[in-house]
């Protein structure tokens, strides 16, 4: 079979170019070690990469450990209430100071000679220090941190290279879309405290991070749970996937930067948002609280904002908002992603606000998470197992002529689209050092 595409050798392997066609993405790109490895250095290392919420670390000393790539760091908040990012590696033998995921402490010490570290990285102990004689500069010995750390409306990121643009500048389009999913629920701040779910998933993270704008999976992958709650509820939430999807309201945007959006609002929010969830736990009780404390108009547009946000928010390469959840990618090996999903609550809204957001928040990652994950692992499985057959096919409305750019200039597409797909490669390719291929 003619691919056009001898293997690669050594010298070549990073020439990622070769690995594109229009609409076509190779296989090499999920199934190839080398890559992976590359793109570890030089994507997860020379962009913005989100590290956690401010919310997580409420208190002076708290901490949380997180990824940069597979690079290991702690999100702390000093104790003079600082939020910092440190890298997670001792600067005298490189072992980890910190091996809890999360807590609360004055000093990390490394196990292996006990040298300590303040939360805000600054080195405070070095056991028989006289040993490394009088010009012993303990300012030199703190923990090292990324070359930038900024925070966007709570939202913590961290970048290991020195020449990446302001934050602001790199969310671009997608700063909006942030802003009005925070803004959501009378401006009430949001609040990540609750813990993880984690699926550790045998795939390679980009066929996690291709599913979180892909419309066109939704009837299909999520077919027997969408069944459920049509047989048991009838006309409820994401019942609208089951229409024509090239003429439905919904759509895919481009927000720039790899960035994107997929866009169920026109439908969930046409009428009550709160009104299409199907039945939960205290449901009916909360509603009948709520109304009867702020009145029937009052009530329904808080119980509105309660439910998912209806937006798919996309931020490359690690952030995904989806509903009320924060749904993190942390890359484990060419074949195995980490995914990690966060509920949310709102700060200082009524308890049972916050207890009908976090009934809500249970039914997707308990159910259409499982059917997702069984369709990456099998897309891993084909692409690694059958080399013969090597592209990728990414071309779905790329010449039907359905796109248009939007009265806010970003290019958008039907729910059913590619785009997402294509916008960020197009990132990836650029940050990894080849020319953009798929904008449109």
């Amino acid at each position: 079979m003619d691919t056009g595409l001898s293997p690669p050798g050594v010298a070549e392997a990073l020439r990622f170019d070769r690995y594109f066609r229009s609409g076509y993405v190779h296989r090499d790109v999920y199934t190839d070690a080398r890559i992976f490895d590359q793109e570890m250095r030089a994507l997860f290392g020379r962009t913005w990469v989100y590290i956690g919420h401010e919310s997580e670390v409420p208190a002076p000393n708290d901490y949380v450990t997180r990824e940069i790539g597979r690079r290991p760091v702690i999100l702390t908040r000093t104790r003079k209430g600082d939020v910092a990012v440190l890298i997670n590696r001792c600067t005298h033998r490189g072992a980890l100071v910190c091996r809890k995921p999360r807590g609360n402490t004055k000093r990390f010490t490394c196990g292996y000679h006990a040298w300590s570290f303040g939360t805000d990285g600054s080195c405070t102990s070095v056991p028989l220090r006289s040993g490394y004689g009088e010009d012993l500069d303990m300012r030199e010995l703190d923990l090292a941190r990324p070359a930038h750390t900024e925070s966007y409306r709570g939202f913590v990121f961290a970048s290991m290279a020195q020449d990446v643009p302001p934050l602001v500048d790199h969310l671009a389009g997608a700063r909006q879309q942030l802003d009005a999913w925070i803004d959501r629920g009378d401006r009430q701040a949001i609040v990540v405290r609750s813990g993880a779910m984690n699926f550790n998933i045998h795939t390679n993270w980009k066929c996690v991070y291709d599913n979180a704008a892909d419309g066109y999976h939704t009837p299909f992958s999520h077919e027997s749970m969408l069944r459920v709650f049509q047989d048991r509820y009838g006309d409820v939430d994401l019942a609208y996937y089951q229409q024509d999807f090239d003429t439905s309201p919904l759509f895919i945007k481009a927000l720039g930067n790899g960035h994107t959006m997929l866009d169920q609002r026109p439908a969930m929010h046409a009428d009550s948002a709160w009104g299409r969830q199907h039945p939960h736990p205290s449901r009916e009780q909360v509603e009948a609280v709520i109304t009867e404390r702020y009145g029937k108009d009052a009530a329904i547009a808080k119980l509105d904002a309660s439910t998912g946000s209806g937006m798919n928010l996309n931020i490359f390469p690690n952030l995904l908002i989806i509903g009320n959840q924060i749904q993190v990618l942390e890359p484990q090996a060419v074949n195995r992603t980490l995914v990690k999903w966060y509920s949310t609550t709102l700060e200082g809204a009524d308890a049972d606000i916050n207890l009908a957001r976090m009934r809500m928040q249970e039914d997707f990652p308990s159910f259409g998470e499982v059917d997702d994950a069984a369709q990456f692992e099998s897309c891993q499985q084909g692409m690694t197992l059958v080399p013969e057959l090597e592209w990728i096919d990414m071309r779905r409305h790329m010449t039907t002529g359905a796109g248009y750019t939007d009265t806010d200039g970003h290019w958008r597409e039907p729910v059913s689209s590619d785009l997402h797909q294509r916008t960020y490669f197009d990132a990836w390719r650029r940050i990894m050092g080849e020319s953009p291929l798929f904008t449109a």
